[in-house]
C-alpha cells in the first residue's frame, strides 16, 4: 500500500477529506519520531508499541573484497505487536 493508497483509505473510513486525513496521519507519525526521539515508548493498546533501540558499534565486512569496515553506532525504530494484532493477524480470537 502506497501512501497515497493508505490516505485514501482512511479518509473513506473516517468519512473525512483526503487532505484532512493525510495531515492527521502526518501529525501522528511525527509526534512517534518526536516521543521516541526523546527515548519514550508510544503505545496503542491493541495494535502495539513503537520505541528505539540502540545498535553497538560493530565491525562488518565488505562483501567484495572481504576488507573489515566499521560501522557506527546508531538507533534503530522498533515496533513490537500487541498479542491482540497477532492474534487477529494469525486467525486466532
Amino acid at each position: 500500500m502506497t501512501k497515497a493508497e493508505l490516505i485514501d483509505a482512511v479518509a473513506d473510513a473516517a468519512g473525512v477529506s483526503k487532505a484532512d486525513a493525510e495531515r492527521t496521519i502526518g501529525a501522528f507519525f511525527d509526534t512517534v519520531v518526536a516521543k521516541t526521539k526523546k527515548g519514550d515508548k508510544v503505545a496503542w493498546p491493541g495494535f502495539g508499541s513503537f520505541s528505539t533501540t540502540k545498535r553497538p558499534a560493530r565491525t562488518g565486512r565488505n562483501p567484495q573484497t572481504g576488507a573489515p569496515v566499521k560501522i557506527a553506532a546508531s538507533t534503530a525504530m522498533k515496533f513490537t505487536a500487541s498479542s491482540t494484532l497477532k492474534s487477529t493477524l494469525n486467525g486466532k480470537k
